[in-house]
């Protein structure tokens, strides 16, 4: 069997580039958009807050505008230990971008819940870096960091446990509402939820309390309310799709060459007495000799683009590809599944060409 793969080296290297590229695109994509998800995910479990509550209707949560009075209205409501007000700033990072800048009060759950890495916390207009921002921006403590234009001093380095949070960074909120040009608003509010008390019941009161606000607790609820999530998940699909039936094609043909290429071959094993269930199965055993060969390169090539892909688009500040044991999984299906179906078709070809009937009555 790996002889016949490896003298068909050419027809060989076709098949397991079309059940790579099905694969790659697989592992890739899903992988991406788990790492979307997580940063949504991230976004309404800011200070490790059990709920979020954003704007409804929206199709990113980013842009969420919420009244000034909100905090304290959620603050009544039952089930609720304690809220903490933010203002979400996008592109006010001056030496990145694509960095996030989370306004919250000193006072609020999600400040004290900061672990100082170095440093001390902020007092009056100084900032707290993520420990991963800080990586990536190369600063520290006691320096300074670009804000909207604004030169603020770093009072410390922090870490929350939180992969969104820690690669952002921390201004107090009333600089926050100044810089991004809404002094009664709030992006969202972080929610602590008291002992004892359901999240589904906390939920409902909230949005009963507060209409026109969506609250958010585990990461699956997210393609319910964020438009964009639902988007890139559907869109993602699509694309795997298409992709499987890019490598499908690909398969198929290179098992039909095949055949009319080996006919003389299959004739030969017939005469010598082998049965059609023989050689469908060294068939099935050549093609997932190779389907194994493209599903492990497909998911080598779909880790690394996906990362390529987040830092192509400059995203990798604060998303990350998730590269789980599903997702492998999912790729290695793929490729088996690729791999049964060129051999399925090839068993057809050769069942329909007829030289082993043929032969086997001479």
């Amino acid at each position: 069997m790996t002889a016949n793969v490896l003298r068909h080296w050419g027809r060989s290297a076709l098949t397991t580039l079309g059940v790579s590229v099905g694969v790659t695109t697989v592992v890739a994509l899903f992988a991406l958009t788990g790492g979307l998800q997580e940063s949504a995910g991230d976004l309404a479990h800011l200070g490790r807050a059990d709920l979020g509550v954003f704007q409804a209707g929206l199709a990113d949560l980013t842009a969420s505008s919420l009244p000034r009075s909100t905090p304290s209205v959620i603050a009544h409501q039952p089930g609720v230990a304690d809220t903490s007000p933010v203002q979400i700033l996008s592109g006010a990072v001056t030496a990145e971008p694509a960095m996030l800048a989370f306004g919250a009060e000193a006072s609020s759950f999600l400040a004290r819940r900061l672990v100082m890495d170095s440093g001390h916390r902020a007092t009056g207009e100084a900032v707290m870096v993520g420990s991963g921002a800080a990586q990536i921006l190369h600063v520290g403590a006691g320096q300074t960091l670009s804000v909207s234009g604004l030169s603020l001093p770093i009072a410390g380095i922090y870490s929350s446990g939180v992969p969104l949070e820690d690669s952002g960074v921390v201004v107090p909120l009333a600089l926050s509402r100044r810089l991004s040009g809404r002094p009664e608003g709030l992006s969202m509010v972080a929610v602590s939820i008291a002992p004892g008390y359901r999240e589904a019941r906390v939920k409902a009161e909230i949005e009963r309390a507060v209409p026109g606000t969506t609250a958010i607790g585990a990461p699956g609820e997210l393609e319910r309310v964020d438009t964009n999530s639902r988007i890139i998940h559907e869109a993602a699909v699509i694309v795997a799709l298409l992709a499987l039936v890019l490598g499908a094609v690909v398969v198929l043909n290179t098992m039909a060459l095949a055949v009319v290429e080996r006919r003389s071959e299959f004739g030969i094993l017939a005469a010598v007495g082998w049965s059609p269930l023989q050689i469908a199965r060294l068939l099935l055993g050549e093609s997932l000799l190779l389907g194994l060969l493209g599903a492990g390169a497909g998911m080598g090539l779909g880790v690394a683009a996906a990362e390529l892909v987040v830092h192509a688009l400059g995203v990798g500040v604060f998303v990350s590809p998730q590269i789980t044991a599903w997702v492998l999984l999912r790729g290695l299906l793929v490729g088996l599944a690729l791999s049964v179906l060129g051999a399925l078709f090839s068993v057809w070809r050769v069942q329909r060409a007829g030289p082993l009937n043929a032969l086997g009555r001479a």
